[in-house]
This record gives structure tokens, sequence and C-alpha cells, in this order.
């Protein structure tokens, strides 16, 4: 992974179960310039009892029957990730099953984004983290000793391993994004760490980066009016599109230390913008240079402002129209 920060476009299940639409969000998150589209991959009968309750930001229809209607087949995911590559972009999709795991083996995913309902599934994680593949790690609902456990059963097999904070809330307010703990984290397993952001506004996102995330994700639809659990809480494409330009211009800001000591680049400006000593009268050669004499004013390219008493005192070497700069050439030093 370059230096950039990794931008993750969302999807999840926001197609809703239609092909087209799938195919057509992977284009949308390749316009928004992001670098990975993510799905959810659902084996109901795998991962849910029929009657498991439903979240309370999403009561449309239960789960087991809106994971099996929203579904793809091994061929349709592979088309997707197929779809992704000719546009440019990584496909992903998170597993939430052992099953789901192997499907996605065999699409042939580089690399494994762990939801955060999945941290504690530690069985699935090992699974997970015998493919060697690299992971993220999402910490959305878990204690810091549940997630020890997970970094521990992904570590047993040296996997590569970011660790993104989360907060499983939707929407998630400003008061309870957390960005205190991308600082634990990275202490706490000394792992480069990311943020996945349910918040509504793309503040959340550019701060984590600005904090050091070198991973982000963020849902992404084609519109909030969707139907489904993620519609409404997820970006639009102009707001992803907002996204993904400010994370590249934090980027290139935190790659790019700026040198105070270094004024070249204000040569210009300084000598428009600054001021320098002037004569507030006419001062006649010989003369002694007295306070009352001299003003300040623009431009910057004579005596700095800042030296103004240096020059009290000295002597006129030449006459000295009112209102002019003085300058070095035409003063004398101060008696002793």
């Amino acid at each position: 992974m370059s230096k950039k920060v990794y931008v993750i476009a969302e999807v999840g299940s926001v197609h809703d179960g239609s092909f087209g639409n799938a195919q057509r969000l992977i284009d949308v998150a390749v316009s928004c310039g992001a670098d990975a589209v993510k799905f959810q991959t659902h084996l109901p009968a795998a991962e849910t009892l029929r009657d498991a309750p439903m979240p309370s930001y999403f009561k449309g229809e239960p789960r087991f029957e809106y994971f099996a209607r929203t579904g793809f087949s091994l061929e349709q995911w592979k088309k997707l990730a197929q779809h992704a590559a000719a546009g440019g972009i990584e496909f992903m999709s998170s597993p939430f099953s052992a099953e789901a795991v192997e499907m996605l083996e065999d699409i042939g995913i580089s690399r494994y984004k762990i939801p955060s309902g999945e941290v504690s599934n530690l069985p699935m994680l090992d699974v997970i983290a015998k493919t060697g593949k690299p992971v993220f790690l999402s910490s959305g609902m878990s204690s810091w000793a549940e997630l020890d456990a997970a970094v521990a059963t992904i570590r047993r097999h040296h996997n590569k391993l970011w660790v993104m904070q989360c907060t499983s809330s939707y929407p998630c307010p400003p008061e309870h994004v957390g960005l205190n703990v991308l600082g634990e984290m990275k202490a706490r397993w000394d792992v480069p760490v990311g943020y996945s952001d349910h918040s509504m506004e793309n503040n959340a996102c550019l701060a984590a980066v600005a904090l050091g995330a070198t991973v982000v994700e963020k849902h992404l639809t084609f519109s909030r009016a969707m139907y489904g659990s993620d519609a409404k809480h997820s970006a639009e494409p102009a707001q992803f599109t907002s996204l993904v330009k400010g994370i590249r211009e934090i980027t290139a800001m935190l790659e790019n230390p700026v040198d105070k000591n270094d004024l070249s680049a204000f040569r210009e400006m300084k000598e428009i913008f600054e001021k320098s000593v002037v004569s507030t009268c006419n001062i006649a050669a010989g003369s002694v240079i007295t306070l009352e004499m001299l003003g300040i004013k623009k431009p910057g390219s004579g005596i700095p402002a800042a030296r103004l008493n240096e020059v009290v005192g000295s002597v006129a070497k030449v006459d000295i129209k009112s209102d002019s700069l003085i300058r070095e050439a035409d003063l004398v030093a101060r008696p002793v």
C-alpha cells in the first residue's frame, strides 16, 4: 500500500439485490476516486437464525429474508470483482461466516475487512487469518479485551493488520466518533490505524486522517432516499467525491512539512505587504536623524520596520526627500 490514505467506498447492501445497481455503484466509487469498493457477503443460513432480531434503524424486513433477497451467487460476485478490476479499483467484501470466507477465497479477494459485529467471532477470524492476507479489523462495538483477543488471533498467523476505530451507531453523532481511540490503538498494538465512519458528514474522516489514519471507510449510495439498511446513513456521490479530495489534500499537507525559516517563496510578497522605515519630512545631508523624522510605510523593500530604532541617531549622507524610503546607502552610522 502506498503512503496515500486508502479510501474504501462501502457499498454494503445498498444495491438492494440488484446486480445492475451493484455494477453501477462500482462505477460511482471509481468516479469518486476511491481506492476500493466494498460489499458484504451474507449467507443467511450460515450466519443467522430466522427469528434473529432486526436492528432499530432498519425494520423493513426480517434479516434472514433481507440477506437472502439481496445476496448474489458466486458467479455474480466474480463478475462484480471483474467489473471492479476493469475500472481500476479493488474489490472487497466483508464476510459474516466462515462459509462466506470460503466464497471470497473462490472469488480471489486480496484482503479482508472484518465488520464490527464479527470481532468476537474468533473462529471466523482464525479462518481469515489462515489465508495469510492483510486484514482491516473494525472495532465498532468491542471492548479493549475483545479487541485484544481478536488482534492476538490474527497475529498468530502474522497477517498484515490495520485496526480501525469505528462506532456502531447509525448515524453516529460527533460526540461518539472517538477520535482519541486512534492514538490509543496505535500505542496498544503498534499497528497502522484507520477509521470506519458512520457519521453524516465528512468531518470525522478528515480529522481522522489528520490524526494519522491510513485507511478510511465510508458508506456510499446513489441517494439517501433509497430503501435498505444503510442508504440513509451513507454519502451520496458528490459528498464522497469531496471526501476523497479532502483526504488527498490533507495527505499532501502531512507529507510536505513547511520550514518557517525558508522565506524564498515569499520574497515578492514581503516587499508588497511588509513595511519599511520612511522619512516624514525633508532631511538635509549631515542631519542627525531623530524619531520624529521617521515613519513606517509600505513597501517592505527598504530598511525593515523592525529596525526603526537603529536608524534613529544615524546621520544622513545625502538629502532625503519627505515621504520616501530610507536606504542603508543614505546613512552614515551613528556617531560614537
